[in-house]
């Protein structure tokens, strides 16, 4: 019995992981970076938050043309798929005492969200 019940759970795991990370709908994350995210972020420019181009593998707070908080240029958070996820899921508890007040509590839209940002970071 105890064998199913893991086997089960792993079955399960691997389900959910994909959604977390990388499976993510690059079209449908474009679409919800225009409806949530534009009003204060742009892919190529800074306006209310900094620019999101390259945004993979770049240390947070880094952007030359954008004021940061204290908080996130002192953070050595590097934006990958988790740190993105943890980030969208709630910035003040990833790094705390940074700017941003906007959550995206629904792991799919996350998922879509850091697909379409992964598009859009150059290799």
């Amino acid at each position: 019995m105890n064998r199913d019940i893991s086997i089960l759970l792993a079955v399960a795991m691997m389900a959910v992981a994909p959604t977390a990370f990388g499976a993510g709908d690059v079209v449908r994350g474009k679409q919800l970076y225009e409806s949530r995210c534009i009003a204060c972020h742009s892919v190529d420019q800074s306006r209310v938050g900094p620019a999101h181009h390259g945004v993979f593998g770049r240390r947070a707070g880094r952007v030359a043309d954008y004021d940061y908080s204290p908080a996130l240029k002192a953070s050595r958070l590097v934006w990958s798929d988790r740190t993105l996820d943890a980030w969208l899921a709630n910035p003040e508890r990833t790094i705390p005492g940074q700017k941003m007040g906007y959550q995206v509590t629904d792991a799919g839209d996350r998922a879509d969200l850091i697909a379409y940002l992964r598009k859009v970071s150059p290799p």
